[in-house]
C-alpha cells in the first residue's frame, strides 16, 4: 500500500487515491469554498494522489447543487487554491472533469445528451422530477470537445499534476459510448466504432492542451463504469473494447468505477469472475489500474492489491469518516466508519456535504 508507484514521470508516494466524491460545498458563486479546500487539505496528508469531485464547464452540464465551476479562466484562482491545498503535504493533484448530460440539475438549461432518450434515475442527491432531454447538435458536440480542452488547460494553469476523464457513473461521456442512451444515426453513434469516437476524442483534446502547455508530465486519466443493467446498455464485451482502445492511446492510468473492488458482472449473475481481474487481464500492464469499491479494512487494501491485482486503490467512504484512514490502515488501527454529528467539524465535513448525509438513509452511517 506504501509503495511508490510512477505515472508518466511523475511518483506517487503510496498506492492509495482519496476517490473522488461530490461535496455540494462550493461558493454559491461556484467558486472552491474554505470548506472545500479544508475538506481536502486533511485527507491528503498521507494520500498518494487526490481525485477531486467532479467539476464542470458548461453551465448545462451542473450535476449537483454547489459543485465547483471551471469553465472560465476567471476561475482559475479557485482551482488553484483547490490544487495547493492538495498539493502542500505531497499528495499529487487530480482534477476530475464531466459534463452530467442527461443527468444534469433541473435548471433553466435543457437536458442534453446523445440522444432524446431521458434517463430512468436522478444523480445521487437530485430528486427534483426527471426532466426532457435533447439530442445535441453537431456544433454542441464540437463546443463540448472543445470546451473539455479549455477546462484542462485551466487544471495546468492551476498547477494540478493532472485531469480525469469522467467517462463512467452514467454521465455525458459514458452516454455516448452507451447503445441504451446513443440511438444516433451519424458519426458519432449506431455502431460500437462509432459511439467511442466521442470517448476518443476528448482524451485527444485532453492531450493537444498538455501538449500546449508543454507539461509533458501532466497526467491524464479515465474513469468508467464497465457495466449497464439496460437491455442495451455496455457490456463487458463493450468495455474490454473501450479499454483496449485506451490502452493505446495517450493516458496513463485507468479507473474502475465499481460498488465492491471484487464485484462480479451486474449483467450475468452466472458469472462469478471478478469484473477487476477480467479488466486487468486484457490491460495486461499497459497501463496502471485504480480499483475501487468497499475498499475497508488492511485486509482489503491487501486483497485488492495483491489478490485481484489493482495497481492503486480509490477509497471514498473511509477518507470521509476517518481522515488518518492510511496512517491508520497502515499500522492495522481501527478506522472511523461512523459520522459522529459530535465530531464532523474537526474532520471537516462541510455543511451541505454533511446535511446530504443526513438526507440519505443508508449512505453513511451517522450517529
Amino acid at each position: 500500500m506504501l509503495k511508490e508507484i510512477t505515472i508518466n514521470k511523475t511518483i506517487i508516494r503510496n498506492r492509495v487515491v482519496v476517490a473522488p466524491m461530490t461535496t455540494w460545498a462550493a461558493n454559491n458563486d461556484l467558486t472552491v469554498s474554505d470548506q472545500e479546500v479544508e475538506y481536502y487539505s486533511v485527507r491528503s496528508k498521507d494520500a498518494g494522489m487526490v481525485i477531486t469531485g467532479c467539476t464542470f464547464f458548461q453551465e448545462n452540464g451542473q450535476g449537483f447543487e454547489n459543485q465547483f465551476f471551471s469553465g472560465s479562466d476567471d476561475y482559475i484562482p479557485s482551482l488553484k487554491k483547490l490544487a495547493e491545498s492538495i498539493k502542500k503535504s505531497g499528495a499529487k493533484a487530480i482534477l476530475q472533469i464531466f459534463h452530467a448530460g442527461r443527468m444534469a440539475m433541473n435548471s433553466s438549461w435543457e437536458k442534453v445528451s446523445a440522444s432524446a432518450i431521458n434517463p430512468t434515475h436522478n444523480s445521487v442527491g437530485n430528486n427534483e422530477k426527471i426532466s426532457e432531454t435533447r439530442e445535441m447538435s453537431l456544433q454542441e458536440i464540437d463546443d463540448f470537445i472543445q470546451g473539455f480542452k479549455d477546462a484542462t488547460r485551466r487544471a495546468i494553469e492551476a498547477g494540478f499534476n493532472g485531469i480525469e476523464i469522467h467517462g463512467a457513473n452514467t454521465y455525458l461521456i459514458q452516454q455516448f459510448y452507451s447503445g441504451d442512451s446513443n440511438r444516433r444515426s451519424d458519426q458519432w453513434g449506431g455502431s460500437r466504432e462509432n459511439r467511442i469516437k466521442l470517448p476518443l476524442a476528448i482524451v485527444d483534446a485532453a492531450n493537444q492542451a498538455k501538449e500546449s502547455s508543454g507539461k509533458v508530465d501532466f497526467i491524464i486519466g479515465y474513469r468508467f463504469s464497465p457495466e449497464e443493467i439496460e437491455p442495451l446498455g455496455i457490456t463487458l464485451d463493450d468495455t474490454l473494447y473501450l479499454v483496449n482502445k485506451l490502452c493505446n492511446e495517450k493516458v496513463d492510468y485507468l479507473h474502475i468505477s465499481l460498488g465492491n473492488y471484487k464485484q462480479t458482472s451486474l449483467r450475468d449473475r452466472e458469472d462469478k469472475r471478478v469484473v477487476g481481474k477480467i479488466i486487468l487481464e486484457a490491460i495486461d500492464g499497459r497501463k496502471p489500474l485504480i480499483g475501487s469499491g468497499k475498499i475497508i479494512s488492511k485486509h482489503d487494501v491487501e486483497d485488492a492489491l495483491n489478490g485481484i491485482g489493482y495497481d492503486l486503490i480509490a477509497i471514498g467512504h473511509g477518507f470521509v469518516t476517518d481522515p488518518d484512514w492510511v496512517s491508520k490502515v497502515s499500522e492495522d488501527l481501527s478506522v472511523d466508519t461512523i459520522l459522529d454529528s459530535q465530531t464532523y467539524r474537526e474532520k471537516k465535513i462541510p455543511d451541505n456535504l454533511l446535511k446530504m448525509i443526513k438526507t440519505m438513509p443508508g449512505w453513511f452511517d451517522v450517529k
